[in-house]
């Protein structure tokens, strides 16, 4: 069983609000999971985020989830982006002085990948990314189409604000090595297929290591 710790950690403007979840054993790398736009009601407790730490956790990582500022006990109020990715960044710093010599996967659902998968793209401590249901209609990923760390995707076939097709086509773009998950019906938000979301990361990520990509 994993265990979930309640933590504040530093912001770039203050404390932000977060969970830590712990795997069963030692864990076998740490992810930092962004969360859905803030504006749409998106925080570290939608369901498909917390869908998705329990499948990580179930294959051995520590996951960091935590709200972006002006969502629950977080610092500051919406900035649009910039200051996301600063809450991103911050998130990042202290995951990888928590867990020191543990591979960082970067994560995030719709928006939350978006940031994660920006701010991972570069960051040198980063060695995966992963998206679920990002929003590859609403936002640059131009550097993630450079990137040539390891990509994991998933996404809804009924995905009602980004299309299938659209991601296909942003898949298509990518550099390898990469992977698309496509879960069937599914809708933006995983209404009643939330499991399905830790349940595909699990079996996409379960015998990874960066070290082997």
């Amino acid at each position: 069983m994993s265990e979930t710790v309640v933590r504040e950690i530093p912001g770039a403007i203050g404390p932000l609000e977060a969970l830590v979840e712990k795997p069963a054993g030692t864990p076998r790398a740490v992810v930092v999971f962004a969360h859905p736009l803030p504006t749409g009601g998106g925080t570290m407790h939608t369901k498909a985020v917390y869908q998705a730490t329990k499948g990580l956790a179930r294959i051995g990582c520590a996951v960091l989830r935590f709200n972006f500022r002006g969502v629950g006990r977080s610092a500051g109020t919406w900035d649009e982006g910039p200051g996301e990715l600063d809450d991103y960044r911050a998130a990042l710093d202290f995951a990888a002085g928590a867990y020191p010599g543990l591979d960082i996967w970067a994560a995030g659902f719709s928006f939350g990948s978006w940031v994660a998968l920006t701010v991972g793209a570069t960051d040198t401590r980063v060695c995966a990314l992963i998206a679920v249901a990002p929003p590859v209609n609403k936002y640059d990923y131009d550097v993630v189409k450079g990137c040539v760390k390891p990509k994991f995707l998933v996404h809804g076939t009924e995905d009602e604000l980004i299309p299938l097709r659209a991601v296909r086509e942003f898949y298509a773009q990518l550099q390898e090595p990469k992977e698309l998950v496509e879960i069937d019906r599914a809708s933006h938000l995983f209404d009643g297929q939330t499991a399905e979301v830790g349940d595909a990361l699990e079996d996409l990520l379960a015998d990874f290591a960066c070290s082997t990509a």
